[in-house]
């Protein structure tokens, strides 16, 4: 009996391996490439044939979204009309397991003619196509994922992993940042997580708000009566510090039988996290996962109290 699972699994790490494999054929033309599209004054053209076409057309789509502007062109649509849309300032990547694509070498003259930059992705550096390239980038497998060994699997799959590097490298070299991704991604939770602050989402009626001379046994009410597990401490419209539900329980751990004659100022946090109701709640949740904590407290320039966000506010 054949055991798929087995089958699945030598598939991913034949795959995982190839595109391990990748990382020790990576040479100064990787970096050529990125370079020339950093040059680039027009847009960088995506072509490929079949399954190359189809990680042609994801490593367009993948440049365009993270600040490179990009297309991917189909090299037989090209023959008939759409070399029109390639324009003077252009870049151009083709991508050919072989290097040796009949449509793509038929592409490289006008290219050559037109003075446009070309960059190669290949398994062959001894290819025509490797050869007429101005940075040529190696991306060779050992055999295909599939059985037959002859099915576009692990060439593929290694393919698409370098396209996504190069995209990670021109972000990283653009310094293009969270709201520029959000610049280009409009649409959905994406969007809205990346441009949404403080101001949209915190909680600013009925704040759960106390003075620090309250008992512990009475603010566990107010805390509960707030349904935010926090209450925040204010004296002369001065927030004093907040005090959340993990507080009172290890309150009750430590100063025991005197619990409930102790004031709250006795056990609350003096220093409580404030933002700027224009921060970002990605921001937000960076500060709360790096101080492990599930709240701040939303001030203005004079620190006066605007209102509260929580983990659950940055949920949009």
């Amino acid at each position: 009996m054949i055991d798929i699972k087995s089958i699945a699994e030598k598939c991913l790490r034949d795959e995982a391996q190839a595109v391990l494999g990748v990382i020790d054929q990576l040479d100064e033309n990787f970096e050529r490439a990125v370079e020339l599209i950093l040059a680039c004054a027009g847009k960088v053209v995506v072509t490929g044939v079949g399954k190359s076409g189809h990680i042609a057309n994801k490593v367009a789509a993948t440049l365009s979204s993270t600040g490179t502007p990009a297309f991917f062109m189909n090299p037989l649509d090209a023959f008939h009309g759409d070399l029109g849309m390639v324009a003077d300032g252009d870049v151009i990547i083709l991508i050919s397991y072989s290097g040796q694509t009949d449509e793509l070498l038929r592409l490289l003259p006008y290219f050559q003619h037109r003075g446009l930059p070309v960059i190669s992705i290949t398994g062959n550096k001894d290819s025509l196509l490797a050869k007429n390239s101005q940075a040529h980038i190696w991306v060779s497998v050992e055999r295909e994922a599939c059985p037959l060994n002859l099915a576009p699997t692990s060439s593929t799959t290694a393919t698409l992993a370098l396209g996504d590097a190069l995209a990670c490298a021109l972000i990283e070299v653009r310094n293009f940042k969270a709201n520029d991704f959000a610049q280009f991604h409009p649409g959905g939770s994406l969007g809205r997580r990346l441009l949404t602050t403080a101001r949209d989402v915190m909680h600013k009626e009925n704040l759960p708000v106390i003075p620090p001379t309250m008992l512990l046994g009475d603010a566990i009410i107010h805390i509960s009566d707030g349904k935010l597990g926090l209450c925040i401490i204010k004296e002369n419209d001065e927030v004093k510090g907040i005090i959340t539900d993990g507080d009172i329980r290890r309150a009750m751990q430590n100063i025991r039988e005197s619990f409930f004659e102790t004031e709250v100022q006795a056990v609350m946090t003096k220093q409580p996290k404030c933002v700027s109701p224009d921060m970002k709640i990605v921001a937000i949740q960076k500060m709360m996962n790096l101080h492990k904590i599930h709240a701040v407290l939303v001030i203005d320039e004079q620190k006066k109290l605007l209102g509260i966000v929580d983990s659950f506010s940055c949920e949009v």
